[in-house]
């Protein structure tokens, strides 16, 4: 059996490539939708990809399945379990709890693993060529590292009222199937730590069903269903906006995209053309650069390992933007850019173009811990704090306001125009994401705690936890 293991840091998303070496067949399991990735990885280990599986619809990344269909001709094996509104619509082989199919020797069983989603399934590897017991089980967002799926997307992210805690008790009872399994068979996960897919995902790539019972908190809770849910639906991350897309786009068919796509490079005369007609532009630059001087309007997503997740929160997918991104970072952004299906990119130009556009430059204020501890004592002071609920709720600076910058272009009406503003997050990035977004909306003078909430409680400063 060949076997390997895929994990795209960007989105803490883990994908797979299982094949029968004796047949040379191969499936691949929840892919990314850059997939030159595992069509490199078959012709490296003379494998042809036959079969293609999901373990759901997902909400956190756009599927590599239309693509991987389109240029290698495997058949997709996907959920038809979860009811009429939780089916795939373009074509597919259905799978139903209990069905197993084959991919050379090797059989993988179907289990329908509710919770999540409605139509979530996992696989069940066995290896026939060394034993008829199975080995591996690939579990998608239903039991991860330490964690569990959240079954809470499908209302806060996706509108529809009341389905959480109808996921909450499902998850419930899928736990009671994973609980009857060996405790030598592997656990492969869809997403590791990072992911918002859950609130506690270990680091660890993989498990066993065994470490799982003892040290997974979900697993110590099946005698107590109603404790269950409860702390299953507490403390949940804030689901990003472009979850809904994600959704919606992964049940049907749409245009494929089969190659990492390349930008092209705007001339002057084009760039300021876009830029003037107000087209969004996304400056990829280190936060520190970007505050030094930035041309006005634009918002500033780092090319770092969020970069996906806040450019769904903050790009509309129906509208063009441009790119402000270093050439050799080009094919890293096309690819995250690609992975969650923002394919709207008008163009793009290079940090060193900037300084010949002749656009006086904006800045941003960047201060630190004695400035901000001194405006703690100020009466006209507002403190807006743009990190999520759980961390705002673990112990935020006194009096502060709770603006989640995902959420920030919603809340303008909780920002006060008559008081001085400071800004801050965990570690500075979101405060630089949400300063560009007030100033994009005319809120201009703010001042940004950049260094994190870690020296701020090193050199003393205090954080409540209730006022």
């Amino acid at each position: 059996m060949f076997f390997q293991h895929i994990f795209e840091s960007s989105l803490a998303h883990s994908s797979y490539i299982i094949g029968c070496q004796a047949k040379g067949v191969a499936i691949v399991i929840d892919p990314k939708r850059d997939v030159d990735t595992y069509l490199e990885i078959a012709k490296k280990n003379n494998l042809t990809i036959t079969h293609i599986a999901e373990t759901h619809i997902h909400a956190d990344y756009l599927s590599g399945t239309l693509e991987l269909i389109a240029l290698t001709g495997a058949q997709a094996y996907l959920s038809d379990e979860g009811g009429e509104d939780w089916q795939y619509e373009f074509p597919h082989i259905g799978l139903k709890d209990g069905n197993q199919f084959q991919v050379g020797n090797l059989i993988f069983k179907v289990v329908h693993t509710p919770g999540h989603t409605p139509e979530s399934i996992s696989f069940v590897l066995i290896d026939t060529p060394a034993t008829m017991e199975p080995v591996m089980i690939f579990t998608g967002d239903f039991v991860f590292v330490g964690d569990i799926g959240r079954p809470d997307l499908l209302e806060n992210a996706a509108g529809l009222v009341g389905t959480k805690e109808i996921g909450a008790h499902q998850m419930f009872q899928s736990l009671k199937y994973f609980l009857t399994l060996p405790d030598h068979i592997q656990v492969w996960p869809a997403h590791g730590a990072g992911s918002a897919c859950g609130k506690a995902l270990g680091a660890v790539p993989s498990s066993t069903v065994g470490y799982e019972k003892i040290r997974n908190w979900a697993l110590q809770y099946q005698n107590n269903e109603t404790a269950f849910v409860k702390e299953l639906l507490e403390g949940q991350p804030e689901p990003p906006r472009y979850f809904a897309m994600m959704k919606k786009l992964n049940k049907k068919a749409r245009p494929v995209q089969t190659e990492v796509p390349q930008y092209r490079k705007l001339t002057k005369g084009t760039f300021l053309d876009l830029y003037q007609a107000g087209t969004t532009l996304i400056d990829t630059r280190n936060k520190i650069d970007f505050a030094k001087g930035y041309l006005p309007n634009s918002i500033n997503i780092q090319n770092n390992k969020t970069f996906n997740t806040w450019a769904g929160w903050v790009l509309n997918y129906t509208e063009p933007f441009i790119l402000i991104v270093e050439e050799s970072q080009l094919d890293d952004v096309a690819r995250k850019l690609m992975r969650i299906g923002l394919d709207h990119v008008a163009g793009y130009i290079t940090p060193d173009t900037i300084a010949q556009l002749g656009i006086t430059l904006a800045h941003q204020q960047l201060i630190g811990f004695e400035e901000m501890n001194a405006a703690l004592e100020k009466p006209n002071t507002q403190i807006l704090d743009v990190r999520n609920t759980s961390e705002f709720a673990e112990g935020h600076l006194p009096h502060a306001t709770h603006l989640f910058v995902g959420t920030l272009v919603d809340n303008f009406h909780k920002i006060d125009p008559s008081k001085r503003l400071y800004l801050h997050c965990q570690s500075g990035d979101r405060a630089t994401i949400a300063a560009s977004l007030l100033a994009k909306n005319g809120i201009k003078d703010v001042k940004i705690y950049s260094p994190s909430i870690n020296e701020w409680k090193a050199k003393g400063g205090v954080l409540v936890q209730h006022e």
